[in-house]
């Protein structure tokens, strides 16, 4: 077999025992007959462990190291792939069977595109909460919003040529910042129409955590890829100014509301009573 056939999938694994053999299991039911499963353990807790241990058997690497993150798991997992096409699976996700064929078909059939994703599915205990369209698109697109999906398909040789994924993006965003990077010297992200990932919505998760500390994680990648962001000031910056408008009408709209009008009221007595053993 060659490596231009092969797909390595890599799934970076921390403490998502409930999880992980669903996701491992659709990485083996991928139609597509030239894959390999790498599952990297970000130091799991023992019982992780003990789920891993008992699929080990079905993937064709387990890699084990220290927690240090998702950035430096999945760096971890392409280093140590044989294959020329890399899908990057968060291990708490499941693809439906027909994705990597379909993707890598886009991949070998044109040069131009970094990236393929596809549409997803938010969902809750088993229960589907709306379908979600990212936008795909080139880095026009991508220094305004992520257009791809966090689990998604693109080279190897594109991914060691930027550095992989940024190790100091533990918080958030790491997928984001990587892409805008992946496509800063051309190229665009194909989203394949149709239904084949499956994103589970958790009350801790990366994404929630992210947009706890949402500023601090633009900051960083507006400050890191400033030079890519100059390019497109023109674009960029009406962008951020609408997005701050909108923030601010949303938050007048807020105060305006009589709920918030009868918090007030009842409050300021308690406020003025503290104020008086400052």
């Amino acid at each position: 077999m060659h490596s231009d056939s092969l797909i390595s999938i890599i799934i970076p694994c921390y403490n998502d025992a409930q999880y992980i053999e669903q996701s491992v299991q659709s990485a083996l039911d991928q139609t597509y007959p030239y894959k390999e499963i790498i599952v990297v353990d970000d130091g799991s807790n023992s019982e992780t462990k003990a789920v891993l241990k008992k699929i080990e058997p079905k993937i064709s690497q387990l890699i084990t190291q220290e927690n240090q993150g998702q950035s430096t798991a999945r760096n971890v997992g392409i280093k140590a792939a044989s294959g020329d096409f890399i899908l990057v699976l968060d291990s708490d996700d499941y693809f439906e069977p027909n994705f990597c064929e379909e993707a890598v078909a886009v991949l070998k059939e044109n040069l131009d595109i970094k990236i393929v994703t596809s549409h997803l599915r938010r969902f809750k205990d088993d229960k589907t909460l709306n379908i979600f369209i990212p936008a795909g698109g080139d880095i026009s697109t991508f220094i305004l919003q992520n257009g791809a999906t966090g689990s998604a398909m693109f080279r190897k040789s594109d991914a060691l040529a930027i550095g992989g994924y940024d190790v100091l993006m533990r918080k958030g965003f790491e997928d984001w910042e990587f892409y805008i990077r992946l496509l800063a010297n051309g190229g665009y992200t194909y989203v394949i129409p149709k239904v084949y990932l499956n994103y589970r919505i958790r009350p801790n998760s990366t994404t929630s955590r992210a947009n706890k500390v949402k500023a601090d994680l633009l900051h960083y990648i507006y400050i890191k890829n400033q030079s890519i962001f100059v390019q497109y000031y023109k674009t960029f910056i009406p962008h951020l100014l609408n997005k701050i408008e909108r923030e601010e009408k949303e938050k007048i709209k807020a105060y305006s509301k009589i709920d918030y009008k009868i918090g007030t009221v009842i409050l300021k007595p308690l406020r003025f009573i503290k104020s008086l053993f400052k």
